[in-house]
């Protein structure tokens, strides 16, 4: 059985949930759970269950995914979609929801990433090789996002890596791109801009206060 990280006591991992395959099998079975995220990642399972927090976390995943839709469907480019919509690649040994995923219109056709039907809903995850992903860094992910899901989604032939952390100020905002042997990081400051081939354009992440007090990010966009 893989190694449980993040589980709590209230989450029970069935004893047949050994790989890849029977983590797919699980995740589209009525027995799986109706909330928390659940990743495979190269033998391991990881659980988190816990609250996302309202500002760093999930109104900056929602505000760049509004923008990256936009910008997708405006150009003709593909299809930008938010979180809790699967990936699965078994080159990286890979199956998990990323804070957001683009897929081309390209990729769709050509069959490098394809909708996989499911059991208990339409479809129950991509698989493939989308050009981008999108993870927002938390205290429990961590660890997750920065080493483990950056080596796997090179591994799984994403062209792009953004990795987001709008904990501190200003929030940083990581555009990786493929390299010949791991994700390469853009030299930038943080605050600063910074250039997306797959979008063809330039993007930085800025913080101000809301009419609450509250810290309201914006993703900005120029050629």
């Amino acid at each position: 059985m893989p190694s449980v990280i993040f589980a709590p006591e209230r989450v029970t991992l069935p004893d047949w949930v050994v790989d890849l395959e029977s983590f797919s099998k699980w995740i589209d079975s009525p027995g799986f759970p109706e909330w928390g995220r659940y990743c495979y990642i190269r033998g391991k399972v990881w659980i988190d269950t816990s609250m996302e927090q309202p500002f760093v976390h999930n109104e900056v995943k929602v505000w760049i995914s509004i923008v990256l839709a936009t910008l997708a469907r405006e150009a003709g480019l593909g299809r930008f979609f938010g979180d809790k919509m699967r990936l699965r690649n078994e080159d990286a040994d890979l199956s998990c929801e990323p804070d957001g995923l683009f897929v081309s219109y390209q990729a769709l056709e050509s069959g490098r990433v394809r909708l996989v039907p499911g059991a208990m809903t339409e479809y129950r995850e991509f698989e493939g090789s989308p050009e981008m992903t999108l993870e927002v860094v938390s205290d429990t992910s961590e660890d997750k996002d920065r080493r483990d899901l950056r080596d796997l989604y090179y591994r799984a032939g994403v062209e792009e890596y953004w990795l987001v952390d709008a904990r501190g100020e200003p929030p940083v905002l990581d555009i990786l791109r493929r390299g010949p042997r791991g994700f390469i990081a853009t030299r930038h400051q943080p605050g600063r801009w910074v250039r997306s081939r797959v979008f063809g354009r330039a993007f930085r992440l800025v913080r101000a206060e809301g009419p609450d007090g509250n810290p309201q990010f914006t993703l900005e966009h120029r050629d």
